[in-house]
């Protein structure tokens, strides 16, 4: 979809990917691939020919419905014969919306009667779980999963620091970072296998105590930047918070999911404040948005303090485009998400394709690009290839695409622009 940027341009001062998950891509470079999967069907054979972890589970990543031929997860019976009753899960490639197999659900403890605040446990019509679980029902699943001893996370997080170092990356923004990720950073940067400075974003529930204990293992190369937040889900399981509904949706949530009401939003910021940290707002539909930017404004804006940082911002209301420059808000966003998205975003906001990172507007609004405004993809959630986000930005399509199929047009960027967005700065 994209090309592979230059090594030259790479090198170029060095690039800043600045939103990475860099435990499970780590985790990700071993599990099965199935995100050029076309179907149902070709999702089921891969799956049934992957090895099995240390600990029996089939675990498969990328998964993505919405581009498939027959466009649906397979049944959890289907699912459950093409792992052989073993426990499995894929994930979608957003990891907001995950199939687990029967062993898996008996596993997490979940059935037809399992209610889970902020996730949804989908139900046939005998109301027994398809094994299709969005939101805090797969995060459970997930959460019941053994947990990686010392050694294996340390070369997890090897892995995926050598991977990004390999791609021209010398900075890397962590968000949703684990406790214990600092500690394993310091340790390989101590031992000489870290090749690339890391900004850590833990969730707020946690950041008083990773704050706390940051003495042990911060230094100019690995630092704490602020805390994460989930304001809502995503577009492609049409839980991101809309102020519209979606085309597609009916019903309780044709206007997605708000994960935080714009109080909780507001207490975030001034927790992190609090300890003089930033805060970075998973905020991808234009509700979620606008939620951040008003609690943002409630709480007083960000000139002269850590900054608010706006993560996604898929759809940007035109009335909010200016609020980011106006209250010292960031915007963080992943173009390479457009690429394989085109057609998604066609089915549930064919009302909005303009409103879809509107960059354009955001920079003539006053952010600047690589400090107001900054890229990074998002991996493993797609492939961290910065020429992808390249492409997005400037063609607003995929290459093979022609331009009436463009997202968007009017807000493409430069190609300088866009790598000056990769700039390098941790903010």
């Amino acid at each position: 979809m994209g090309r592979t940027v230059t090594a030259d341009r790479a090198t170029e001062g060095g690039l800043r990917e600045a939103h990475a998950h860099l435990s499970m891509l780590g985790r990700s470079l071993a599990m099965c691939d199935v995100s050029d999967a076309t179907g149902s069907r070709d999702l089921l054979d891969r799956m049934a020919a992957h090895t099995p972890d240390a600990n029996g589970w089939v675990i498969g990543v990328g998964a993505r419905p919405e581009g498939w031929s027959d466009q649906h997860w397979p049944s959890r019976d289907d699912f459950d014969r093409a792992v052989g009753g073993r426990p499995a899960l894929v994930w979608c490639f957003d990891y907001h919306a995950m199939l687990a197999s029967t062993r898996a659900l008996k596993h997490a403890g979940i059935t037809g009667d399992t209610r889970i605040e902020g996730g949804v446990v989908e139900l046939d019509g005998h109301s027994e779980p398809t094994g299709v679980l969005l939101e805090g029902a797969a995060g459970r699943v997930w959460a019941s999963l053994p947990e990686a001893g010392e050694a294996e996370r340390l070369e997890q997080v090897s892995a995926a620091c050598a991977h990004l170092a390999a791609l021209g990356f010398v900075e890397v923004h962590d968000l949703k970072s684990e406790p214990w990720l600092g500690g394993v950073l310091a340790r390989l940067e101590s031992d000489g296998r870290l090749p690339v400075r890391v900004g850590l974003f833990p969730l707020v529930e946690h950041v008083e105590a990773v704050s706390a204990g940051r003495g042990a293992w911060e230094s100019d190369g690995v630092r704490l930047l602020g805390g994460k937040i989930f304001t809502d889900g995503t577009l492609n399981s049409r839980t991101a918070w809309m102020l519209t509904p979606y085309a597609d949706v009916t019903g309780e949530r044709s206007r997605g999911m708000a994960l935080m009401s714009v109080g909780e939003i507001a207490g975030a910021i001034e927790t992190c404040r609090g300890l003089g940290l930033g805060l970075a707002a998973h905020a991808i539909g234009d509700g979620a948005v606008r939620g951040v930017l008003d609690a943002l404004e409630h709480v007083g804006g960000g000139n002269g303090t850590p900054p608010v940082r706006i993560e996604h911002a898929e759809l940007i209301d035109a009335a909010d485009v200016p609020r980011f420059a106006e209250l010292g808000a960031a915007c963080s966003v992943q173009p390479c998400h457009l690429l394989p998205d085109i057609e998604a975003l066609g089915r549930a906001v064919p009302d909005r394709l303009e409103r879809v990172l509107p960059l354009r507007e955001l920079i003539e609004s006053g952010l600047e690009p690589g400090r107001g405004l900054l890229f990074g993809s998002d991996v493993p959630i797609v492939r961290a290839d910065p020429g992808d986000s390249v492409l997005a930005a400037t063609r607003r399509r995929r290459s093979e695409m022609p331009e009436v199929d463009a997202i968007g047009l009017s807000q493409a960027l430069t190609e300088d622009e866009c790598w000056t967005c990769f700039g390098r700065g941790l903010v």
